[in-house]
């Protein structure tokens, strides 16, 4: 079963049915919508999309979906919380090559999982992770 870890702009892109999401990415979810796939949230994903609902960047309903979603369990979402173990991983990301911290916690989340992050940036593609766009 395939499994991966997603940015935020992966995810909100899902949430929108946009085509700016990948053909790979856009394949693990749908494959996940099926049952056939398992996408984790870095929990950080939600404060970004809460950040960027105040800055009317995103519609305010798509918190609420998600969480919709991750609440009915009939999609394969699994929220990743913060740990220990992550910070670890988020250090071996360099902060020169990645300089976001919301961005090296999520890849430092794939890195811990030892999974492939769903994500188009470009500078976490230049890291050591391991992308799927």
């Amino acid at each position: 079963m395939t499994r991966a870890v997603t940015d935020t702009h992966g995810l909100i892109w899902y949430l929108e049915g946009s085509v700016l999401l990948g053909s790979r990415a856009s394949q693990i979810f749908d494959a996940c919508e099926q049952g056939d796939a398992f996408i984790y949230i870095p929990t950080i994903c939600l404060v970004e999309i809460l950040y960027l609902q105040e800055k009317g960047r995103i519609p305010l309903e798509y918190q609420q979906l998600l969480q919709d979603n991750l609440k009915a369990g009939d999609i394969n979402l699994v929220l990743v919380d913060l740990t220990q173990d992550i910070v670890h991983k988020i250090a071996e990301i360099p902060r020169t090559i990645v300089p976001d911290m919301p961005d090296r916690i999520i890849a430092g989340t794939a890195l811990y999982m030892e999974l492939p992050l769903i994500s188009k940036d470009e500078k976490i593609q230049r890291s050591q992770v391991a992308t799927i766009w």
